[in-house]
């Protein structure tokens, strides 16, 4: 039975603080995703990896919890290779995208509940902006709308810094028409070539910040009293955290915004920040094609995730003998004993991650554990994302499709707001509404509705389908779910 307090870190108050949901054993996440402009590499694996353990532990403990992960589908760099090369940027956002996931797939992440695209919530974006003006928060420039830093007095606590410090060293682009080099942009008005949706103050796009501020409420606070936990990677917290708070909590009846900040800690790449400058830059998937990705998973369980971790061809290698020996125990349990029981192994696993996710100390009692069933282990596992029956490099299931596939998969396509008929006078065979599907994305890919596109695909993978294109078409196959 799980009975010890969970005690986590809060940025904002620099303190490990005991753990208690806003609503009762409900819990709200929301972790800033990907901005698909180029590769992911292992530094946004870290953090999206502990996220995922983080999800694991809270079920585990019996709360349900809603996990939130935007998609930044516009930004400067994107729209910068679009004009350069004459690509569609949605194009190259879903193909950036579309690699990202699979990472995500081969690592063992679980899928969001939730995964917003911030071009999905325009409407929202321009309704908060608009109540930012009127409260006195932000005012119209010559090139967009602007945030007012002096109006918000808390500016500053979450990165604890102080305004002075930080106006020593902020200047204005030559571009910007800002009253100060603090205040930053929540709308940027369109430039030739670039793509732009309407608002009152002209056609334009949303600035980075208020995109998560418009969809963390949209979705997860609608009433202003605040969400439980907002996370992401240690880069994030200034200036991006900083700027959501100062967006958001004005606005709001009840703040903070989040009950709690937590963020993961940098990597290093044998003691130097990651950089294609520095000849050091190797995408994550080139990174999972030569390393077993539940060894990547166990090297990170070895740092605690707030550190800055330090990544080696060593520390690859050594975790990739811990994984050899976590596997080797799991074999020499009786396979015929799959119950966990009360277990004393998992009570010392759940007592280290309740002391703000020790993995390292909950790694180290899973391997001096001498567990009295194969299924007392395979839990233990389980909490820490290993999956000891999962071969590296292993062929694509041939499992066959479930029989109640296509019910599965209208309800997926439901939940996913995509309209596909997968009836046609007739109840389909599960391969031709995956044919129907993927007809469909053909479709929406053609008129570059890269968002159906995405969510008819998604849709396909919660069903346990993973599609993969390529210049010759798409093809599917079964994986586990």
């Amino acid at each position: 039975m799980v009975v010890g307090d969970l005690r986590l870190y809060n940025t904002r108050t620099r303190a490990v603080e005991r753990f208690a949901p806003l609503r009762d054993n409900e819990v709200r996440i929301y972790v800033c995703g990907l901005t698909p402009s180029a590769q992911a590499h292992l530094g946004h694996a870290r953090s999206f990896l502990f996220f995922d353990l983080l999800r694991r532990f809270l079920r585990y403990r019996g709360y349900a919890v809603t996990f939130v992960q935007n998609v930044t589908d516009i930004d400067d760099r994107s729209i910068a290779r679009a004009i350069e090369t004459g690509e569609d940027w949605r194009a190259i956002v879903a193909d950036y995208y579309a690699e990202f996931k699979a990472s995500m797939r081969t690592l063992g992440v679980a899928e969001p509940d939730v995964e917003p695209y911030a071009t999905a919530f325009i409407p929202q974006i321009v309704t908060m902006i608009e109540e930012l003006v009127a409260s006195g928060h932000a005012y119209l420039s010559k090139d967009g709308v602007y945030y007012r830093v002096s109006a918000f007095a808390r500016y500053g606590d979450l990165s604890n810094r102080n305004l002075e410090e930080l106006e020593a060293g902020a200047r204005i682009e030559i571009d910007e028409h800002k009253d100060d080099p603090l205040d930053f942009a929540l709308w940027k008005f369109a430039k030739p070539g670039e793509p732009h949706w309407p608002s009152p103050w002209g056609a334009g796009r949303p600035g980075w910040h208020i995109e998560c501020s418009a969809m963390s409420r949209a979705i997860l606070d609608p009433d202003g009293a605040g969400f439980d936990i907002h996370g992401g990677g240690a880069d994030l917290i200034f200036p991006h955290h900083e700027n959501e708070i100062a967006q958001s909590e004005p606005l709001m009846k009840h703040p903070p915004m989040a009950n709690l900040w937590m963020h993961g800690g940098l990597l290093l790449f044998d003691h130097r920040k990651m950089s294609k400058s520095l000849g050091n830059f190797e995408p994550l998937s080139d990174l999972l094609a030569r390393h077993d990705p539940q060894a990547i998973r166990l090297s990170f369980l070895h740092t605690g995730y707030r550190k800055v971790m330090n990544f080696t061809e060593k520390s690859i290698a050594d975790a990739q003998l811990t994984l050899d020996r976590i596997k080797s125990t799991y074999r020499s349990l009786d396979p015929t004993n799959e119950v966990p029981g009360a277990s004393a192994l998992l009570a010392k696993i759940d007592d280290a991650l309740c002391d703000d996710m020790n993995t390292a100390v909950a790694l180290a009692e899973l391997l001096s554990a001498k567990p009295a069933t194969r299924g007392e282990y395979a839990m233990a596992l389980h909490l820490l994302g290993i999956d000891p029956n999962r071969a590296w490099l292993e062929e694509p299931s041939s499992a066959a499709l479930p029989d109640d596939f296509v019910p599965r998969l209208r309800e997926a396509l439901s939940q996913a707001n995509v309209e596909v008929s997968l009836a046609n006078g007739v109840a389909p065979s599960a391969e031709d509404a995956i044919k129907i599907v993927l007809d469909r994305r053909v479709q929406a890919r053609a008129s570059k509705d890269w968002t159906t596109s995405d969510r008819l695909r998604d849709a396909l993978l919660r069903c346990g389908v993973d599609v993969k294109d390529s210049k010759e078409g798409a093809t599917w196959t079964v994986v586990k779910t």
